[in-house]
């Protein structure tokens, strides 16, 4: 079973147990995070359902496992025949988080929570009688 779902602007295939860097979150570490914005969720009976944008109820649960910086990067400016030059650095910020599940679906409702189409109460704004 594998997810592709999207954050931080990228999108990214996950299966349980896969350590993947993203884009930094604010959990710390050791927390667990949910991805809900899942474009597509497959079962390995070759069941896949794909998101208009998104699968709605599936969500993929995630430990975060270090927070760090990659590696730097050096930009150099320059502008020929102008004694301009300029170097410097940048280090993009990263979380780096473990799949621990994929929920291809929302769990069922409570017992005790209210079935669609039960009565409800007429609301006096909305020009009802009550």
């Amino acid at each position: 079973m594998y997810a592709v779902i999207e954050t931080g602007g990228k999108q990214y295939r996950v299966q349980e147990g896969d350590v993947l860097r993203v884009e930094k979150l604010a959990p710390g570490a050791d927390r667990t995070v949910e991805f809900d914005r899942v474009l597509m969720v497959t079962a390995g009976d070759g069941d896949v359902r794909v998101g208009t944008p998104y699968v709605p109820g599936a969500k993929v649960i995630a430990r975060v496992v270090s927070e760090g910086k990659s590696r730097k990067l050096l930009v150099f400016k320059y502008k020929a025949k102008k004694n301009y030059r300029r170097r410097y650095g940048h280090r993009q910020p990263f979380t780096e988080v473990r799949v621990q599940s994929i929920q291809r679906e929302a769990p069922v409702a409570e017992a005790g929570a209210p079935e669609a189409g039960a009565d409800v109460p007429a609301n006096p704004s909305d020009g009802g009688e009550v």
